[in-house]
């Protein structure tokens, strides 16, 4: 919960206020570009330099900015396009790029197009991504690795009636990691595991596209081949984390390879009525197969002194077959009346075996578990009605029903058995239903204002888990005043939930609350801000076991998130323009002063019951226009980041850049 809202904070301050490069959207150039031979040509560059400095955590800091020093391409753009549409190879390329040179998140979207005959699209991405875990076990979990993305997607007549779809997809994650293990049982000592982690997935995509009678049939077959493959070895001898036990580990040895494939198949079925009616229909088929080996060996000495050799071996090989297939029917009956229809079926199953054995010298073989079959099936319908009753009012509502059934067949576990029993084939199953209506309205009373208010009741009967929906409830509203340059709104919103089954009870509520402006009364001046206010609380049964005593407790967890932004821009003549901008995020949790508070649940649990913290950030960035062709920009941003509990991941960073806007 704690990393789920941390993620929540720092992507709420992501989209307020992005970092401060590059220059994007500043006028360089002629906005007309130049011409050669049969084409028009528009392009710009920005090139700079970005600098940091970073005080307090840094690893913190890396995780969730990591911008650093150095020479980047902060952005470039390029169009050329042919200017009576008939070029020779192709009519239009179209190139972006942003933050090349070892900026945390690059790319580069390219496209070339030849009309009536291909298109060709590229999208490159590269992110550093950088998770030193938490301030625990002496720091030794942390991974960073840089995953590289490719997507190229190639098309044959594309404006014709008749297309072809030839497309690649590459995803690879490399670069080191450190974890712990602990031997040789819950009282030996903890060892450090460096691991340079290789993960890729490829896609190959071959399809087309045709129109016939008014319809569109698109059929996409496609391939993904999944490799997972990150050994792990410890040659030297280890003493651990506590040097003074009588633990240690002379060597460690881990393969652990994960292979898949997943061939399938999808197509999509469109017909649109003129004024009467629409419908549409997909259906995606995915034949999954996956296959792993886990083989760890370790040799060294137990908690008393005693030479030990432990070898855990886990295999697996199952098909993972899935099934997704929905129709949506639209109805225009009368120009102020639409009704929808859509109807959902979706089948997951694992079916294969998986089997886990230990075997420690001197000691019976650990019990060998057996995995047969998962499967979930569900159906869905949901109908909808929109009416128009005025052009100032609308109203419409809505029912869907979900059936969902789960079976699983589990095996048995054999002591002493080198390979599992048959297994009893009758699976256990649990079946839900799930009932929910909705209704809401959108009011126009003056041509500026627009009010939106939108509810929604569900009723679970069997949730699958004790944090999923079962009588929940949400409603919504938003209020909106527009006219010319000046726009306001404000937007509430509650999310309430209740789960209560045999073993534990869940129950959350979330009411969030939200208000935004922008004005911008002259060309030289505009101004924009926003605030919200997030509230969560949580209260879920624990059962566990302290000591060998079972203990019954409450998991609970409150939050208060407040979030603001400011941002002004001022042009300073035609030479320069201004941006100034602050951002500032906080969770204010429970109002407790410190970790422990006054809880009546068990200390234990206190500190993990709220999480306060802070996040600020203002900005500022120059662009001075030199000539026609060239701008000078400066910019500077500030991070600073605060936990009320602990500082132990706090840091405050000065970030900046300076570059030069070129169009040649």
């Amino acid at each position: 919960m704690k990393i789920f809202l941390l993620i929540l904070v720092l992507a709420s301050v992501a989209i307020a206020q992005p970092p401060v490069a590059p220059t994007t959207g500043e006028p360089v150039g002629n906005p007309r570009g130049g011409d050669f031979e049969n084409y028009n040509i528009t392009q710009s560059f920005e090139l700079g330099y970005r600098f940091s400095t970073v005080g307090g955590d840094t690893d913190m800091y890396r995780s969730t900015v990591n911008y650093t020093d150095g020479v980047r391409l902060l952005s470039s753009s390029l169009f050329v396009q042919s200017k009576d549409g008939h070029g020779k190879w192709f009519d239009q390329i179209v190139l972006n790029t942003q933050g090349l040179g070892n900026d945390p998140y690059e790319s580069a979207n390219l496209r070339i197009e030849k009309y009536g005959l291909y298109r060709y699209d590229m999208i490159w991405r590269q992110n550093a991504f950088f998770d030193p875990a938490l301030t625990i076990s002496f720091g030794e979990h942390l991974k960073n690795t840089t995953r590289t993305m490719q997507d190229h997607d190639l098309t044959l007549f594309p404006q014709g009636n008749f297309k072809l779809f030839l497309g690649y997809s590459r995803n690879v994650d490399d670069g080191p990691a450190l974890s712990t293990v602990q031997l040789f049982d819950t009282r030996g000592d903890e060892y450090p595991l460096f691991a340079n982690i290789h993960d890729q997935q490829n896609e190959y995509r071959l399809g087309g596209e045709a129109k016939f009678f008014g319809f569109r049939l698109n059929v996409l077959p496609g391939w993904v081949d999944f490799k997972e493959d990150t050994p792990t070895d410890i040659l030297m001898p280890e003493a651990g984390n506590n040097p003074v036990d009588l633990n240690t580990l002379k060597s460690f040895t881990r393969s652990e390879p994960y292979h898949g494939t997943s061939p399938y198949w999808r197509a999509t079925l469109f017909r649109e009525g003129k004024h009467l009616w629409a419908a549409n229909g997909r259906f995606t088929y995915v034949s999954s197969r996956r296959g792993f080996v886990d083989n760890e060996l370790a040799t060294g000495t137990n908690f008393v002194g005693n030479l030990q050799t432990q070898q855990i071996l886990s295999f697996g090989n199952a098909s993972r077959p899935s099934l997704a297939t929905n129709f949506n029917f639209t109805l225009f009956p009368t120009s102020s009346l639409t009704l929808t229809n859509t109807t959902t079926f979706n089948d997951n199953r694992t079916v294969g075996d998986s089997v886990y054995s230990q075997f420690i010298v001197g000691q019976p073989i650990a019990p060998v578990i057996p995995y047969q079959y998962l499967g979930i099936r569900d159906v869905a319908n949901s109908t909808g009605a929109e009416v128009r009753v005025r052009k100032w009012f609308a109203i419409h509502a809505g029912y869907q029903y979900s059936d969902r059934r789960i079976a699983v067949v589990s095996g048995q576990e054999n002591l002493g058995a080198p390979a599992p029993a048959p297994p009893d084939n009758t699976p256990l199953t649990q079946v839900n239903i799930l009932n929910v209506g909705s209704l809401g309205f959108r009011l126009h009373p003056i041509k500026p204002l627009t009010i939106t208010v939108d509810g929604e009741i569900g009723r679970n009967s069997h949730p699958y888990t004790p944090i999923s929906d079962k009588n929940y409830q949400a409603f919504h509203a938003r209020v909106e005043y527009k006219q010319k340059s000046f726009r306001l709104g404000a937007n509430a919103r509650t999310d309430y939930n209740n789960n209560s089954i045999s073993l534990t009870s869940f129950a959350s509520r979330t009411r969030s609350y939200g208000a935004d402006f922008s004005w911008t009364p002259t060309s030289w001046f505009a101004i924009d801000s926003s605030y919200s206010k997030l509230h969560l609380n949580t209260a879920g049964g624990i059962f566990f076991f302290v000591n060998q005593a079972p203990v019954n407790s409450e998991s609970i967890y409150i939050s208060n998130i407040h979030a603001a932004n400011l941002g002004a821009r001022f042009a300073i003549g035609k030479r320069a323009d201004f941006y100034a901008g602050y951002t500032h995020t906080q969770d204010v949790g429970d109002g407790r002063a410190t970790a422990t508070g006054n809880s009546t649940d068990l200390t234990a649990l206190a500190a993990a019951q709220t999480f306060p913290l802070k996040f600020l950030s203002p900005q500022a960035r120059l662009s001075v226009r030199i000539n026609k062709q060239l701008r000078w920009n400066l910019g500077y941003q500030y991070y600073g980041y605060n936990e009320q509990f602990s500082n132990l991941q706090d840091y405050h960073a000065h970030t900046g850049y300076s570059s030069v806007l070129w169009s040649f």
